[in-house]
């Protein structure tokens, strides 16, 4: 991965086709959902814990399994960067992949899980899937091919995000109050909460694809990883939104994410960090 000093904006044009990639991502996608499927909600799951105190179950393990192995059959000399296994490779082309995003809600069998796979070249995520299985909902976009999901008779449909242009009419989802607690940042979520029609902390990755369906106008977060977040950019950039970190920066690396529907971005950064 690049620094955060030497990286392109995440919205900079790429010149080249990535719709064999992005064809490829989707194909990782179904791979991962038969493979996370197969274990879902079963009454013998196997779970333990990690060092951080997280939980992984076996099914993060295969689904993760399941997808570097078409990696290395088809794409050989890219780079992967997994929750559950690690980095592998060295190349500007870098496949970013969390198995299961929502690994609490899988092991409970609640259904809001996401598997999300990307691909980042020179730092910048250019291709992006999340796949939601359990409810039937698949979301991807590409550097210049826009951004997609599926209605419900099956045929493609471009995301845009909303162009609701004032905050008092705006509806975000935060997350948590623990997240925000725990980064120091109580009284920017309580400035936020206050200043906005709805607010709700609906967790993980679908706010973000809320936000790229055009349902909310800001989606923020801490603690997170490259391979939390680098699959949601792509979406939430080609349906016209912007992705920064906390603090505004074009960044994987900062352990923050801050997705709007991009005329309201400057005005909650000047919200949250109050100026």
């Amino acid at each position: 991965m690049t620094t955060p000093a030497s990286m392109p904006a995440f919205d900079a044009p790429y010149e080249g086709d990535l719709a064999d990639d992005l064809d490829l991502a989707l194909r990782l996608a179904d791979a991962a959902d038969e493979a996370s499927m197969s274990r879902f909600d079963a009454p013998d799951l196997e779970v333990s814990t990690k060092a951080d105190a997280s939980h992984v179950t076996e099914a993060d393990f295969a689904t993760e399994r399941a997808i570097r192995s078409l990696l290395e059959a088809e794409r050989p000399g890219d780079g992967v960067f997994g929750e559950e296994f690690g980095v592998t490779g060295d190349s500007t082309r870098q496949w970013i992949i969390d198995p299961i995003d929502g690994t609490a809600n899988y092991l409970k069998g609640i259904p809001m899980w996401t598997t999300l796979i990307a691909l980042a070249i020179d730092g910048v995520p250019r291709v992006g899937v999340a796949s939601q299985p359990a409810i039937g909902r698949r979301w991807w976009a590409g550097t210049g091919l826009g951004a997609w999901t599926k209605t419900p008779d099956g045929e493609p449909r471009r995301l845009a995000v909303s162009s609701i242009d004032t905050i008092a009419e705006s509806s975000v989802s935060f997350q948590s109050i623990g997240q925000w607690r725990d980064a120091g940042q109580l009284d920017a979520l309580e400035r936020l909460t206050a200043s906005v029609w709805r607010d709700r902390g609906y967790g993980d990755a679908w706010p973000y694809m809320l936000l790229a369906e055009g349902r909310l106008e800001f989606v923020a977060e801490f603690g997170v990883k490259e391979y939390d977040i680098a699959a949601l950019v792509p979406i939430v950039i080609e349906a016209g939104g912007r992705f920064t970190s906390f603090a505004g920066n074009d960044s994987l690396s900062e352990r923050s994410s801050l997705a709007t529907n991009r005329v309201l971005h400057d005005a909650y950064l000047d919200l949250l960090h109050d100026r």
